[in-house]
């Protein structure tokens, strides 16, 4: 049973890092899915897929933040995570993971901020400790606006 002092979360790899994000945002974890690319699309928005009847944008977070490159062929995985900013047009997205997500519970005081880096990465809110792992926490709003704005220069 998960008490008020405990937040449960998922770890994602993306390059040489790992994100935490919110369980509460994740809408369903694919593989396989065929990704179609996007015309004029910055290198970051690999494409979209045909998800619930709708088009969802598909982003590596790696290549946006600069930290790298996810795989886009082979055997990714697709995050698809409910948008948060309410725009209809964009009710989700989703994250290139080369692995499958890890479930942590994290007890409230248990996440401590790491003020070690003067900058942070394009998309990224803060990095923590989770006790010895070190993740990063996205920004999730700005991804969105992110996506939102690369879509209508494209359209």
């Amino acid at each position: 049973m998960l008490s008020n002092d405990e937040l449960r979360g998922v770890l994602v790899q993306t390059a040489g890092e790992r994100l935490l994000l919110p369980n509460t945002t994740v809408a369903e974890m694919m593989s396989r899915v065929p990704i179609t690319p996007l015309a004029d699309a910055p290198e970051w928005l690999v494409g979209q897929i045909a998800w619930q009847g709708l088009s969802v944008p598909v982003l590596s977070f790696a290549r946006l933040a600069g930290i790298g490159a996810d795989p886009v062929g082979g055997n990714v995985k697709l995050l698809v995570l409910k948008a948060l900013g309410g725009n209809p047009q964009l009710p989700y997205f989703a994250l290139l993971t080369p692995s499958f997500p890890r479930l942590v519970t994290v007890p409230r005081d248990g996440l401590l901020a790491d003020a070690t880096e003067e900058s942070l990465p394009l998309g990224v809110h803060m990095r923590v400790l989770l006790g010895e792992e070190s993740a990063l926490l996205p920004d999730l709003e700005r991804l969105e606006t992110l996506i939102d704005e690369a879509l209508s220069l494209g359209a």
